[in-house]
C-alpha cells in the first residue's frame, strides 16, 4: 500500500512561472545562480540559494542565509507572486525533452512509510547535506524542492493520469532554458482523486529515484516537530513530504561518466597490462566511444579510444550491486589500479553527466591535462529497483536522471 495525498500547493501565478521557477538548488554553480537572479529578480533561487543575496562571500549554511530565504519566501507571498491553491489538489506533471516524455503526479507522501522502508532508498546520505535541508525546511516551514519517486508501472494508474489530465485545468505550459517542456494540471475533482488514491493502495512500494537528502530531511523534520507537539495526531502537514511520482518505464537514465587525473604513478603500458587482467581491451571502432551494452566501457587514453569488456570471472550476476557497471569499474579498476578508494572524496576523479555527451570526456582530459576517461553504459531503472528491494546501496554517481524536476512549480507548507 502506498499513500498518495492531495495538498494545497503554494505556487507562482501562471504568468510568472517561467521567470520564477528554476533548476534544482544543487545542480548550479555560484556564478550560474548569480546570473539567473540578475536576469530574473523574482527567481525562486532567492529562496533555495539565498546566499546569492549577499555581496560578499558567505557560508551558505549560516543562520542569516536561511533567515533571508524565509524573508524572501514571505515577500513573494505578500507581493502576490505566490498564491495558495483554494482546495487540496493533486497535480499532474509532464516533462518533455528531446522527444521523450514522462508524466507523473505531484502530491505529498507519507514520511512514516519512508521511515518503515516502504519508500525505498538506493543511496547513502551525507550528514552535512541532511543538516542543510532539515534546517531549510524548519526555518522556512516549507518543503521547497520535490523528491523524485517512481513505482513499478501499472496500466490502470497510467490511464487514470490521462483521465485526470482530460478533466483538469492546465495551469503551466512553458519550455525552460534547457529546452525541457513543462506542463502542469491541477486536479481537484474528488472522484478522480479518490480513484488515484485507491489505485496506489495496490502499489507495494515506491522508490526514490533522486532526492534522498530531501526525503531524509523531511523525516528528521517530522520527528522534531512531533516531539514539540503534545497534540500530535499524525495528520499534520509535517507528516508528509512533497514529491513527484512517475511510472518506472517512462524514466530516462543517462550515463554517468568518469575522468581521472593521473595513472597512480604507472606508465601507460603498466596501466594497460593491469587493466587487461580484468578486462578485454580492443581498439575502439569509433571515436569517441559510447558503450553499446552492459559490462562494456569506453576508455580514452593518450588521445585514443579503447573498448573495455569486463571478463566473466569478475561479474557476479547474483548480487544486484556487484553486477552494476559502476561497481565493476570501481572495484576492479579505479580502486585497485588507480588508487581511488573513496570516489566521493578523492579530488583525482571527476564525474560528468551523460547530458554533456561522450565528447566532453575528451575535452576534459585534453584541456585540463588529465590522463584517462571512462564512458559508461547507463544504469537501468530496473537495476536501481533491484538494489533498493534488497535494502542495498549503489556506488556513488550511479545514475543521472534527465530531465530533472523543476523547482518552484509548487511549494508544500508544513
Amino acid at each position: 500500500m502506498s499513500v498518495i495525498r492531495p495538498f494545497k500547493g503554494l505556487r507562482p501565478k501562471e504568468e510568472l512561472v517561467e521567470e520564477f521557477s528554476c533548476p534544482p538548488y544543487d545542480v548550479l554553480e555560484e556564478n550560474e545562480v548569480k546570473e539567473i537572479v540578475s536576469k530574473h529578480p523574482n527567481s525562486f533561487l532567492r529562496v533555495t540559494r539565498a546566499e546569492v543575496e549577499f555581496e560578499n562571500e558567505i557560508d551558505p549554511h549560516s543562520e542569516i542565509v536561511y533567515k533571508k530565504a524565509k524573508e524572501n519566501l514571505e515577500e513573494f507571498k505578500k507581493n502576490g507572486i505566490l498564491v495558495e491553491e483554494e482546495e487540496a489538489a493533486l497535480y499532474l506533471y509532464r516533462e518533455t525533452w528531446n522527444g521523450h516524455s514522462q508524466t507523473g503526479i505531484f502530491a505529498t507522501f507519507s514520511v512514516e512509510e519512508y521511515q518503515k522502508g516502504l519508500i525505498k532508498k538506493h543511496e547513502l546520505t551525507r550528514q552535512d547535506k541532511e543538516d542543510d535541508r532539515t534546517k531549510h525546511i524548519m526555518i522556512l516551514e516549507a518543503q521547497t524542492g520535490p523528491v523524485f519517486l517512481t513505482f513499478k508501472s501499472k496500466e490502470n494508474i497510467k490511464k487514470l493520469i490521462e483521465k485526470g489530465i482530460e478533466n483538469s485545468k492546465k495551469i503551466y505550459d512553458f519550455t525552460d532554458e534547457k529546452k525541457v517542456h513543462h506542463e502542469l494540471w491541477v486536479l481537484t475533482q474528488k472522484e478522480l482523486i479518490e480513484e488515484l488514491e485507491n489505485a496506489f493502495n495496490s502499489v507495494d512500494s515506491l522508490y526514490i529515484a533522486d532526492g534522498h537528502h530531501r526525503a531524509a530531511a523531511a523525516s528528521r523534520t517530522r520527528e522534531i516537530l512531533k516531539s514539540k507537539n503534545p497534540l500530535h495526531t499524525g495528520n499534520e502537514e509535517y507528516n508528509y513530504f512533497m514529491a513527484v511520482v512517475f511510472p518506472h518505464d517512462e524514466l530516462k537514465i543517462l550515463d554517468y561518466n568518469r575522468v581521472v587525473k593521473d595513472l597512480n604513478n604507472l606508465s601507460d603500458d603498466e596501466f594497460i597490462n593491469k587493466v587487461s587482467e580484468f578486462f578485454d581491451i580492443i581498439d575502439s571502432p569509433e571515436s569517441p566511444y559510447k558503450p553499446k551494452s552492459k559490462h562494456e566501457f569506453g576508455m580514452y587514453l593518450n588521445k585514443k579510444w579503447y573498448v573495455l569488456r569486463a571478463k566473466k570471472s569478475i561479474i557476479d550476476e547474483s548480487d544486484p550491486v556487484k553486477q552494476l557497471d559502476v561497481y565493476i569499474l570501481q572495484n576492479y579498476l579505479l580502486d585497485p589500479i588507480l588508487g581511488i578508494e573513496n570516489p566521493r572524496k578523492d579530488p583525482r576523479i571527476h564525474f560528468l553527466g551523460g547530458i554533456r555527451g561522450v565528447k566532453a570526456l575528451e575535452e576534459w582530459v585534453d584541456s585540463k591535462n588529465w590522463k584517462v576517461a571512462f564512458s559508461m553504459y547507463p544504469t537501468s531503472i530496473e537495476e536501481l529497483m533491484a538494489v533498493a528491494d534488497e535494502n542495498k546501496t549503489m556506488p556513488p554517481k550511479s545514475t543521472w536522471f534527465e530531465p530533472k524536476l523543476r523547482s518552484g512549480l509548487l511549494i508544500h507548507e508544513i
